[in-house]
C-alpha cells in the first residue's frame, strides 16, 4: 500500500471523533493537550492519557526503567503545557510473556521515579498480556478555569517563545539509530536527552500564574508540527525569525553534513513548552522562569496571515507541517 493511502494517527483520531457524541459544554475541546470535566462553575477536573509502545517509542539503548519513566514524563509534559499540577496517576501495562522478576521491578521503579520526580503518585491501574511493551498512563488534576492555558488563545503580535533549545534529541536519535558521529564531549548529552527527557512542569505552573501566556503546547511532536497545531487552534500564523538551535546540534550538523534547521524543526521528543506571550507581559513571564533557572527564548511573533514562516538573513521559507506520526513515520 502506498504511504499516501495509509491512515495516519491524526486522521484516525479525526475519524473516531466524528463517530462520537460530543459531550455538551466541553470546557476544553478535542485536540488540546488535555481534556477536562466541569466540577463547579470555576473548577475543572483535568484528565490526560498517553501511551508508550516499545516498537515506536523506545530506542534500543533505553532500559525498561527509562522507558517506564519516559511514559510518565510524556503525560506530565502535557499538564505542564496547560499550567496544571498533576495530583495522581493511573497506569495500564501490556507486557509480553517471559519478562523476568527483575524486568518487572525495573518497570515499577521507573514508574515510581517518574511520578515522584514531579511530586505525584501512582494510585492504581491494570496489567495484561501483549505482544509488545505498552505503558499507558492516565493523569488526574484540578484547576481553576481562569488558570488553564489552551492552544487557542494566541493573538497577532504575541511573542512566540520556547523554554529551551532544540536539536539535541534529534541528534541523539541519529547517533543511536544511524551510528552517526559526534564529539565525545557532546555525544553523552545527546544520548541523555533521548533516554532521560524532562517535562517543564515547574515552568508551566509558574507561567500560568503570570497570566502572560495566551497559548501553549508541548513540543514532543517536534517544533514545526507543534507550531502548526498552535496556529490552527488559535487561527493565526507565525513568523519565526530565530531558530532555537542548540549549539551542540549546530556542531553535530556540521560534523555529519546535516541541516541544523532540520534537526531543530523536525526532530521531536524535546518536551519543551512552546508558548505565545502578550507583549506587555513579556518581562513578567521572563522573570517567572528566570527564578527557576530557565531562560525563555523568543523565536518570533504571531501574525494575522495564517502561514508558518521562517525568516533567515537571506530568505523567507515555509515551515512544513512535518513531525512524528504513528502509522506513517518509520519506527525508532
Amino acid at each position: 500500500m502506498k504511504q499516501d493511502n495509509i491512515l495516519g494517527e491524526r486522521k484516525i483520531i479525526e475519524i473516531i471523533q466524528n463517530n462520537l457524541d460530543k459531550m455538551p459544554k466541553m470546557p476544553i475541546p478535542f485536540g488540546d493537550d488535555v481534556s477536562a470535566y466541569n466540577l463547579t462553575n470555576q473548577t475543572l477536573a483535568i484528565l490526560k492519557t498517553d501511551m508508550l509502545v516499545g516498537k515506536t517509542d523506545v530506542p534500543k539503548a533505553m532500559s525498561l526503567w527509562q522507558a517506564a519513566r519516559k511514559a510518565v514524563v510524556m503525560n506530565i509534559s502535557d499538564f505542564a503545557a496547560k499550567g496544571v499540577k498533576p495530583l495522581a496517576l493511573m497506569v495500564s501495562l501490556g507486557l509480553a510473556r517471559g519478562l523476568s522478576k527483575k524486568d518487572i521491578q525495573e518497570i515499577g521503579k521507573g514508574l515510581n521515579a517518574g511520578a515522584r520526580e514531579y511530586g505525584t503518585y501512582i494510585i492504581g491501574g491494570d496489567t495484561g498480556e501483549a505482544s509488545d511493551l505498552i505503558i499507558n498512563i492516565s493523569v488526574f488534576g484540578t484547576a481553576k478555569k481562569a488558570d488553564i492555558i489552551l492552544r487557542s488563545g494566541a493573538k497577532p503580535g504575541d511573542i512566540v517563545a520556547v523554554t529551551g533549545t532544540f536539536g539535541k534529541t534529534a541528534a541523539g536519535l541519529k547517533i543511536l539509530s544511524e551510528n552517526l558521529k559526534a564529539p565525545e564531549n557532546i555525544r553523552k548529552a545527546f544520548i541523555e536527552s533521548v533516554l532521560m527527557p524532562h517535562a517543564r512542569l515547574k515552568e508551566g505552573l509558574a507561567l500560568s500564574q503570570t497570566k502572560a501566556v495566551s497559548a501553549a503546547i508541548d513540543s514532543s511532536d517536534g517544533l514545526a508540527w507543534s507550531l502548526h497545531e498552535l496556529a490552527k487552534a488559535s487561527h493565526t500564523g507565525f513568523l519565526i525569525n530565530k531558530l532555537p538551535t542548540a549549539n551542540e546540534a549546530e556542531t553535530f550538523a556540521k560534523t555529519n553534513k546535516l541541516d541544523p534547521a532540520e534537526l531543530t524543526l523536525y526532530g521531536g521528543e524535546e518536551y519543551e513548552l512552546i508558548i505565545t506571550i502578550k507583549p506587555e507581559l513579556w518581562q513578567k513571564a521572563q522573570e517567572a522562569t528566570a527564578k527557576l533557572g530557565t531562560k525563555l527564548l523568543p523565536i518570533g511573533k504571531a501574525t494575522k496571515q495564517k502561514h508558518i514562516l521562517l525568516r533567515t538573513n537571506t530568505e523567507t521559507l515555509i515551515i512544513q507541517p512535518r513531525g512524528y506520526e504513528h502509522f506513517k513515520t518509520n519506527t525508532i
